[in-house]
């Protein structure tokens, strides 16, 4: 709970639905210590909480100094920082539910953000409604008139960022640069038009996800923690898609993540596999080893 609009529009939302159903509420802010109205923001968090008794957990750390000591960007180390410190309450509390209050606006911005990096066709899924059955998405039908609505009709006060209107980093661009000038100039209804694909793709990435389960099934040889063994002959015979689709898959379900393996490293090690040489193998970061032998395929985790 940042303590902005979103955040405190769901947390009001669930407060209510507690009258229903039964369950516990718990927050969990960052304080990113980035602008000078951080501590506020923080004590307004603290202070809401305790009004209205909710056990309420806060973590102050420097995002922008981790980001130049990890040579990556703000926005990335940040959301990087809040998901660990998400996870980390998650054990602690002995919770089941990571509930963050991306919207309607959230999502199109996402999609546009990875149509730019030149994503796959998965990143036109955007913002998932629920996500490995533990990160929820409560508010994502909701667009940000929407949100504003119900802070006024609540009384609500949400802190303001205002950091949200400097277009220094890219999703503030996208959101105050690039989607108000298609609105006027092409389609005023475009985060509606833009969702609609995202829903859209979703459902045809699921397709192409159980297809490649399927296939994923049919080609396993041998998989345990170290190493992950795939027939090279069933592998070469699949459909492009599906043989990307496997790479990303088979290195996930060994490392749980398939971050630093970029699209040229997929391409390399499908060619790898399709020359069928020899004993040759590939190193396309240092978590993991591809390597080509007997007529089989070998993710090998590094140690």
């Amino acid at each position: 709970m940042s303590g902005g609009p979103d955040s405190i529009t769901l947390l009001d939302i669930l407060l209510k639905m507690q009258k229903e159903i039964k369950f516990n509420i718990i927050v969990a802010h960052i304080n990113h210590m980035i602008r000078d109205e951080a501590i506020e923001d923080q004590k307004y968090v603290e202070e809401y909480c305790k009004a209205r008794k909710i056990p309420c957990f806060v973590k102050q750390i420097n995002v922008e100094e981790i980001a130049k000591q990890e040579k990556i960007g703000t926005e990335e180390t940040g959301r990087k920082i809040r998901y660990q410190f998400f996870n980390e309450i998650l054990k602690q509390t002995n919770s089941n539910k990571i509930a963050t209050a991306h919207t309607k606006n959230d999502n199109v911005e996402t999609v546009l953000m990875n149509i730019i990096r030149g994503t796959g066709t998965a990143g036109l899924k955007g913002i998932e409604a629920i996500r490995e059955n533990k990160y929820i998405r409560p508010l994502i039908n909701c667009n940000r008139n929407q949100i504003e609505e119900y802070c006024k009709k609540n009384n609500l006060k949400p802190r303001i960022d205002k950091t949200n209107m400097e277009n220094i980093y890219t999703r503030n661009k996208v959101r105050n640069l690039l989607i108000p000038y298609i609105q006027k100039e092409f389609n005023p209804n475009v985060i509606e038009s833009i969702d609609r694909l995202s829903q859209i793709a979703k459902q045809e990435n699921k397709f192409i996800e159980d297809k490649t389960i399927q296939a994923y099934k049919e080609i396993i040889i041998e998989e345990n923690k170290e190493q992950i063994i795939l027939d090279l002959k069933k592998f070469n015979a699949l459909e492009l898609v599906i043989k990307n689709r496997i790479v990303l898959y088979t290195i996930n379900r060994l490392f749980g993540a398939s971050s630093g393996i970029e699209k040229i490293h997929i391409q390399d090690i499908i060619k790898l596999c399709s020359n069928n040489i020899g004993n040759k193998f590939l190193i396309p970061n240092k978590k993991v080893k591809i390597l080509v032998k007997n007529k089989k395929i070998f993710f090998i985790a590094n140690k």
